[in-house]
């Protein structure tokens, strides 16, 4: 799994390549935590390059919405494989989020 954090136009790109499973959401946590506690009030998670993810996974990006909620930021997610989007849905993560 890795995380490459960029701004671009004004907003904060996060891109994820590789599994978020239990053996590395404390990795991607860690990696995250400028997003969660940072100033950034646009943010978008580029999936493109997720192959596969895990309750722990999933778990860390609803701490990410939570966060950017209380800051009444935005957080998007992107390019997400039909599997992966897959896994959003039945999660009922799909309603939490937003896609695009």
């Amino acid at each position: 799994m890795n995380v490459i954090i960029t701004e671009q136009e004004g907003k904060t790109i996060a891109k994820i390549d590789g599994r978020i499973d239990t053996t590395n959401a404390k990795e991607f946590e860690a990696a995250v935590t400028p997003l969660i506690s940072g100033n950034a009030s646009d943010i978008v998670i580029d999936c493109a390059g997720l192959s596969y993810i895990s309750s722990s996974g999933l778990r860390v990006f609803l701490i990410m919405q939570k966060s950017v909620n209380a800051r009444k930021a935005k957080l998007a997610l992107s390019n997400l494989s039909p599997a992966i989007l897959e896994i959003f849905k039945v999660t009922g993560f799909a309603s939490i989020f937003t896609i695009v």
